[in-house]
């Protein structure tokens, strides 16, 4: 499912594989879970995995700031 495979990259990249990742409709930049890097390393991750493209606009807390956020924006992206 596209909300595990998200979730489990953000717990081990930017949580260091914790017991306890975020819900998934917690702000990931308000908890200061991911910066403006950390959400260039998630973009190159969703293009690497599932094979889609980002573009510059598309970089906006709208579709990046949440597990749900990020699962919504990957469905719409993959048609």
């Amino acid at each position: 499912m596209i909300k595990d495979e998200i979730k489990q990259f953000i717990t081990e990249k930017f949580l260091f594989n914790s017991d306890d990742p975020p819900a998934d409709d917690v702000s990931l930049l308000e908890m200061n879970i991911v910066d403006s890097v950390g959400i260039l390393e998630i973009v190159s991750f969703l293009e690497n995995h599932f094979q889609i493209k980002v573009e510059d606009e598309e970089l906006t807390a709208t579709n990046l700031d949440s597990i749900n956020k990020i699962a919504s924006f990957i469905e719409k992206k993959q048609g």
